[in-house]
């Protein structure tokens, strides 16, 4: 087995790099201060006017969708793009509306207009086309709305902010563990800079932000704090893991370049949307 090294460059097939980069391989000044941006907005949104929240996950769930869709076009499948971006739409509103049920049987009616649109188009290829627009739907806007019925709850400011912090010290605990202490590669064909050393950082960070949120702000106790942060850590780092899985098959290195330091939409995505349900669902039986 080939060894890689967790500072090693992208595959060739990745493309070049386009701006300076660390050790992480991104530019870490624009990627902190985008991410800065993007939780004041959401801060703001939670505790000024909670639907705004739910617009915002909106039009995040329509832009990724987009990303996707152009994406796999890489590998020369087109997708039902428009109706996916309206039904991505239309899940986040329906979770809002209608909760859990709304979201479901948005999710089924978005994969037949999506079925339905692909059946105006040659029979060739009907099949892959069906199969990754429904892939995109449960991927992208239905682990969306899992953030929208979080945020829908009495206490859902906290819910969301303890969330996303679990999340966002799984991102820093791992990459801080994995510049200072990475040697051995966790998936070296998926993600060579990703280590165990890093996940163990992960690990440790999102369980004590959770502990803290958990025991302090939600009234929990202080073990479904840890349980909280090892089970977001875990199914975040899946995501994390996946969506690398397919942009490497796609043989692309970001989802776009929107966001400076972060790619695509879908870059920044890609642990939340994961670990969203796993969030939801824990909160339910711990704090509910």
């Amino acid at each position: 087995m080939t060894q890689h090294s967790t500072t090693q460059p992208s595959s060739p097939g990745s493309g070049p790099a386009k701006r300076p980069a660390g050790r992480a391989g991104r530019d870490l000044g624009a990627a902190i201060g985008v991410g800065l941006a993007i939780g004041v907005l959401v801060v703001l949104a939670l505790y000024l006017y909670r639907p705004a929240f739910g617009l915002i996950v909106l039009a995040a769930v329509v832009v990724a969708v987009r990303e996707v869709a152009l994406a796999v076009r890489h590998a020369a499948i087109e997708v039902a793009a428009v109706p996916l971006m309206l039904g991505g739409a239309a899940m986040c509103l329906s979770a809002w509306f209608y909760g859990l049920p709304g979201l479901a049987i948005a999710l089924l009616m978005t994969f037949l207009a999506a079925t339905t649109w692909r059946m105006s188009k040659p029979v060739d290829g009907f099949l892959i086309s069906a199969a990754i627009s429904a892939f995109i739907a449960v991927y992208i806007p239905f682990p969306a709305g899992f953030a929208i019925l979080m945020a829908n709850r009495e206490a859902g400011a906290l819910w969301i902010i303890t969330w996303a912090l679990a999340v966002v010290c799984n991102d820093t605990g791992g990459y801080a563990a994995g510049v200072l202490f990475g040697k051995h590669p966790m998936a070296p064909f998926i993600s060579p800079k990703k280590s165990w050393e890093g996940f163990a950082g992960s690990l440790v960070a999102a369980s004590v932000a959770s502990v803290l949120m958990l025991s302090l702000a939600l009234d929990g106790q202080w073990w479904h704090g840890i349980m909280f942060g090892l089970a977001i850590a875990m199914i975040a780092t899946l995501g994390d893991l996946a969506e690398s899985m397919i942009k490497r098959d796609l043989g692309i290195k970001d989802m776009s370049n929107l966001l400076p330091g972060h790619g695509g939409v879908m870059d920044r995505m890609d642990s939340l949307l994961f670990s969203a349900p796993i969030a939801w669902m824990l909160l339910t039986l711990f704090v509910a």
